[in-house]
């Protein structure tokens, strides 16, 4: 969609959320600008000597409850308001799963697959040096994001510490478990989605064993969440990446997809099994599905295709794949969805965890973490629950005005408007 802003798409949401609460643009009006943005160029020397400069990104949005936090993406596509965007649903994120985080992101814009792994060494070392100066253990912690993993985040970690003359593992999160790194951190998001889903179904009185799922995306969130959603006893009857999507009315074989997948540098491209058909993009986000799971990019759903989707629910991995236009037809419509903002929640929530691992020096079982995020997880559910049969109000809504009302309470204790 042309001239979509992913930044005024949220504002818009917290508006509506406040005014169902009664609060006053005065309670919540620091909540609406971005504390802090940094913009900055990166050179990066090829191999072959050319010199280029890529644009990067950091915003701070909220530090109010705690340090910013909030993950990097490398994408050709990386600009302000959505780095924007992004970091203030963190802040809404860490606020529904009440933990003491505020919300940033960032980014640079750069399609990764142009760059050889020395390559994108060199330019994560030096975006960490130009943003060094505003993050930190305790006022702000990245993590991974679209295009960025375990090992660029040991790169940042690496970096960092170097600058500072002393270890600090705790700089990020979604590091390898060699250094420093959580179990479990891995399949967060991807579990936290399960067990939202779950949340929802036994609300419902549904059993997952009777559902079909189509998923969109097979990063890690949409592989993981879907390999285990399968495992839960759900048919997974599309999934798709960027570059080709698959169709087997009888179900696809959802590990073999997600090994073919780990091993072939995240793609599907030449996966195969008997009874697959390949479908469009679009042709996957309007399946006839019970579950359409979302584990893209924003801007998926929106009044140019609203009218064709016929899942009964929407699980949202990804963060604003739903526009506000098409999150009030599906209302309307009965569709119910599972906002990104809850259901996405498990990732940042472990990588919680691993902060507070770092921290202490003290290392968690994956048992011990699971156990954790599900309790989180269910807790979070139920809070956004109860606000939506409150009010009578959509999902989505109910999940801001959870996060508003707890920043609102902080924010008149503290005296943070003064």
């Amino acid at each position: 969609m042309q001239n979509y802003n992913p930044y005024e798409n949220m504002l818009n949401t917290l508006d509506v959320a406040a005014e169902r609460l009664g609060y006053t643009r005065n309670d919540y009006e620091v909540l609406r600008h971005p504390e802090r943005e940094l913009k900055v160029a990166v050179p990066l020397q090829l191999d072959n000597g050319e010199v280029r400069v890529y644009e990067g990104y950091r915003c701070q949005h909220s530090t109010l409850r705690g340090s910013a936090k909030g993950g990097l993406r490398f994408h050709p596509d990386s600009d302000e308001n959505e780095v924007r965007a992004l970091a203030a649903w963190m802040t809404i994120k860490n606020a529904i799963a009440n933990i003491p985080y505020g919300g940033g992101k960032g980014g640079i814009k750069v399609d990764p697959k142009t760059l050889n792994p020395r390559e994108l060494e060199r330019l994560t070392r030096n975006f960490v040096r130009r943003i060094a100066p505003i993050i930190g253990v305790n006022t702000d912690v990245p993590a991974p994001d679209v295009n960025t993993n375990a090992q660029i985040m040991s790169w940042i970690a690496d970096e960092y510490s170097t600058l500072k003359g002393e270890w600090s593992p705790g700089i990020v999160t979604g590091k390898p478990i060699e250094v420093g790194g959580s179990l479990g951190r891995n399949e967060a998001t991807g579990r936290g989605c399960l067990i939202a889903l779950q949340c929802y179904l036994a609300k419902k009185g549904l059993d997952i064993k009777n559902m079909t799922v189509a998923v969109q995306g097979f990063g890690n969130v949409g592989s993981v969440g879907a390999r285990l959603i399968a495992e839960a006893g759900a048919k997974v009857v599309a999934i798709g990446d960027v570059a080709v999507n698959l169709y087997n009315p009888n179900g696809l074989d959802v590990e073999k997809a997600y090994e073919y997948a780990n091993s072939h540098g995240r793609s599907l491209v030449g996966y195969s099994e008997p009874g697959m058909t390949t479908i469009s993009g679009q042709e996957l986000l309007t399946q006839d599905v019970d579950i359409l799971y979302l584990a893209a990019l924003e801007n998926q759903l929106n009044k140019d295709n609203m009218e064709n989707v016929r899942a009964k629910i929407i699980l949202e991995g990804a963060n604003g794949p739903t526009t506000n236009d098409a999150d009030k037809y599906f209302f309307e419509k009965g569709i119910d969805i599972i906002p990104d903002v809850l259901a996405n929640g498990g990732g940042v929530v472990v990588s919680y965890y691993e902060w507070v691992q770092n921290k202490a020096g003290f290392y968690w079982s994956l048992e011990e973490v699971n156990e954790r995020l599900t309790k989180n997880m269910q807790n979070s559910f139920e809070a956004v629950w109860q606000m939506q049969q409150k009010y009578n109000v959509a999902p989505r809504l109910a999940a801001y005005m959870v996060a508003l009302e707890r920043l609102v309470i902080e924010t008149t204790l503290r005296g943070y408007n003064c």
